[in-house]
């Protein structure tokens, strides 16, 4: 059993994982592999698209751009050491490469959200008033949004990653988790942490309720503007791209959302740990495939390079 009598920061935190060693926690393993190879891949060629393809030069592009990379990132910031432990048999972490972990973690967990709030912004500027897009929504703009969204994430994550390193953890190093998430490491603390659990409460609600409720103001009035709009093409356009946001903002919202604004009593590893694989593994995978199949510009951007790339082949 893994127990220290006082606070050290030179051992290893455990961490628990996701898969059992057996076959069937190697069969999940390679889907997880899997994933993440779909992860990797399908954001690196829509982030590529994005670049290479003109007519895709625009801010909601460019804002997807930040998304996709921000996917790549937190991701990588996960599967590799999950996929190594297991392998191995060594579930170990220092001390510090579990604070960093968490520090890249809250990151990339708070410039998506923010980022989400951008996307959603553009949407309802496009849709709502389009004759002041290219003001509302100039190159500059898009810019300070997209500097804004990970200057917030960085300022958030550098507060939550300080205080919890600086947390006292007395008994057992066990993290029940397959990362080393905040909730999770509360538990190991030998003090009260509930005055901090009100900072991450106040956080939830600045990176998670205002800007769900912000986005879901924006397409309610993207909705309204959309029933009045004669054209039943202009219509099956603004639905198919709205719709593609909304189902990206409702998996990675809810689960999120799920785990940080519930006390800490109410927690349970294996609830923690389904919710952490939703926007941690399967949102940074499903991302680039809704927004690109259910995307008419970014299809023909990828016709046009696959062809243009045959073309030279031959």
């Amino acid at each position: 059993m893994w127990i220290e009598k006082n606070q050290t920061f030179d051992r290893d935190f455990i961490l628990l994982g996701l898969l059992d060693p057996n076959q069937y926690g190697l069969l999940f393993l390679i889907l997880i592999l899997i994933i993440y190879m779909l992860a990797i891949m399908g954001n690196t060629v829509l982030i590529l698209l994005i670049y290479l393809d003109v007519r895709l030069h625009t801010p909601m592009y460019f804002l997807l751009s930040h998304l996709s990379f921000t996917d790549i990132l937190h991701i990588s910031n996960i599967v590799p050491l999950m996929a190594s432990n297991f392998i191995t048999g060594r579930n170990s972490i220092t001390f510090s490469g579990c604070g960093f972990q968490v520090f890249l973690s809250l990151i990339f967990l708070g410039s998506e959200c923010l980022l989400l709030v951008s996307m959603s912004y553009d949407r309802y500027v496009a849709i709502c008033h389009p004759l002041r897009y290219p003001i509302l929504m100039s190159r500059r703009i898009s810019v300070i949004l997209a500097a804004g969204c990970w200057l917030w994430g960085i300022l958030n994550s550098t507060i939550h990653t300080t205080y919890v390193l600086l947390l006292p953890f007395c008994g057992t190093r066990l993290i029940d988790h397959f990362f080393c998430e905040i909730p999770a490491m509360l538990k190991l603390s030998c003090v009260d942490t509930s005055q901090y659990e009100v900072g991450v409460n106040v956080s939830s609600v600045i990176f998670l309720l205002i800007p769900f409720s912000i986005i879901l103001a924006s397409y309610g009035q993207i909705l309204r503007t959309v029933f009045h709009i004669k054209s039943m093409e202009a219509q099956k356009k603004a639905f198919s791209t709205c719709s593609s946001h909304l189902v990206v903002v409702l998996m990675y919202y809810g689960p999120f959302t799920f785990t940080y604004m519930r006390p800490r009593s109410y927690h349970t590893p294996g609830q923690d740990k389904i919710s952490a694989i939703s926007y941690t593994i399967l949102t940074p995978m499903l991302n680039p495939i809704i927004y690109s199949l259910r995307n008419k510009d970014v299809l023909c951007a990828l016709k046009k390079v696959l062809g243009k790339t045959l073309m030279q082949r031959h």
